[in-house]
């Protein structure tokens, strides 16, 4: 079987606004096409990609194609003007090709940029036992028929409803056939491919897959701001029972610096390294008077490690202040230390990094905290800054890509830390994550081809 997602890009933004189809627009450091792409590209399912574009923006996804070789695609075709025109497209391009029983056709629409590698495998394994797949969740507002007079006509039982998505999927042969019979019908006009199925093939079965809230499609104004909401929280979810060890011998190699290592989950990713084999190089300001917010001691710190070792591989920046203090009560010198070591440190870490990352293609390693997505009271100088550090995690891991380093930034649970236990006391142990187990997917995580990532820990 030979899977093919097909990008359905043929839009020109009207409903949108603006001079620009709305796939194109930039959110998250990308332009929507491309984080929906990137999906399809690492999805091990998808065997080849078809991009069908508006003709007058070929070369943009040529481009963005080139750019971030996206070797899984392998056509880009020109749309019509109806959305059936541009599914029409991806049919005649397979059509005529061998083995054309064993294609499946999986189209999804471009801007809908937070479809997940689990739907689409759900999808193409449903393919397996049926000729056609919608996905859709359950609807959770009531719908109401109106008449042309703008009255209730009718309220269908919510129950019996679903909201539908995409992807849809098909074997080409069925919705081959059932465009051809379409095509015949001259009242024919449709926006969704498996209605097409439905009502020109209504005696094959189509499998519903459960899809996700977060797998919206973007289509006006707010739809972006929404958007913008959800990559800030996008993250990549670890729970510590499922931490492997199995490939923790790759790290024997590697030169590791970490600043913050003299305590707490800095230590201990020091000690897994060291333990496996790895040359690491601790710098704090208890340890060897390092502080991070003056961006003459990592520079020299990061000089000796490369002098010494000849390279450097992963760079993990731990160092923080947490104060728990209302901040009318927080005197100016603890303010300016906060945010310098907090957010000054880590600009500072990343700015010396990048040339020897650069050389190494290696990976910078930052930490947020749970209480980035809502500040909180008490602590309001560390939640701010460790919000900032997701923001720098994606706009540096953007910045960086091409160079081939990686940034990801971890978000544990709380965490029991001898910094924790100085702010809050002694809290029950079953509440908290153990520093060890975030230390072990931290390691993990420099391990795996992550970028951009919040990497969230939970017990």
């Amino acid at each position: 079987m030979r899977n093919i997602g097909v990008i359905l890009a043929g839009g020109n933004g009207s409903r949108f606004g603006g001079n620009l189809p709305k796939q194109f627009i930039k959110v998250a450091g990308k332009t929507i096409i491309e984080h929906t792409l990137d999906v399809f590209q690492k999805c091990s399912s998808i065997d080849e990609v078809a991009i069908v574009i508006n003709p007058n923006f070929t070369s943009e996804i040529e481009t963005i194609v080139s750019n971030n070789q996206y070797n899984k695609v392998k056509k880009i075709l020109i749309g019509g003007k109806e959305r059936s025109d541009s599914s029409l497209a991806a049919i005649k391009a397979y059509q005529n090709e061998e083995n054309v029983d064993e294609i499946k056709l999986i189209f999804h629409d471009a801007v809908r940029p937070f479809i997940n590698r689990t739907i689409i495998n759900e999808v193409i394994d449903s393919l397996n036992h049926c000729n056609a797949v919608d996905v859709a969740i359950k609807a959770t507002d009531t719908i109401i028929e109106v008449c042309d007079k703008n009255q209730i006509v009718n309220v269908p039982n919510r129950d019996q409803l679903r909201q539908g998505q995409t992807p849809q999927a098909f074997r080409l042969k069925t919705i081959k056939e059932a465009y051809e019979k379409a095509l015949s019908d001259p009242k024919f006009k449709t926006t969704d491919d498996c209605g097409v199925v439905l009502k020109y093939l209504p005696e094959e079965t189509i499998t519903v897959v459960e899809g996700a809230a977060d797998n919206i499609k973007i289509t006006y104004d707010l739809d972006m701001f929404i958007a913008d909401k959800l990559f800030q929280l996008k993250n990549q979810e670890f729970k510590t029972s499922k931490f492997s060890s199995e490939n923790i011998d790759q790290i024997n190699d590697k030169c590791i610096v970490v600043f913050g290592g003299s305590y707490g989950i800095g230590k201990d990713i020091a000690t897994i390294c060291q333990e496996a084999g790895a040359k690491v190089y601790s710098f704090s300001r208890s340890e060897n008077g390092v502080n991070v917010k003056n961006i003459e001691d990592v520079r020299t710190s990061l000089e000796k490690v490369y002098a010494e070792a000849g390279k450097i591989d992963y760079i993990i920046n731990t160092a923080a202040i947490l104060n728990k203090e209302a901040l009318i009560n927080v005197d100016q010198e603890t303010v300016e230390e906060i945010i310098a070591v907090n957010y000054l440190g880590m600009v500072n870490v990343a700015k010396e990094s990048f040339q020897y990352l650069k050389e190494t293609k290696g990976h910078l390693l930052l930490f947020t905290s749970s209480s980035y997505t809502r500040g909180r009271a008490s602590y309001s100088l560390y939640s701010s800054t460790k919000a900032a550090a997701v923001n720098f995690t994606q706009a540096i891991s953007e910045e960086w890509r091409h160079f081939g380093i990686r940034v990801n930034c971890i978000n544990p649970e709380r965490t029991k830390t001898p910094m924790r236990v100085k702010n809050f006391g002694n809290e029950p142990v079953d509440s908290l994550l153990k520093s060890e187990d975030v230390a072990q997917i931290s390691v993990q995580t420099l391990l795996s081809e992550l970028t951009g990532q919040v990497v969230y820990i939970k017990k």
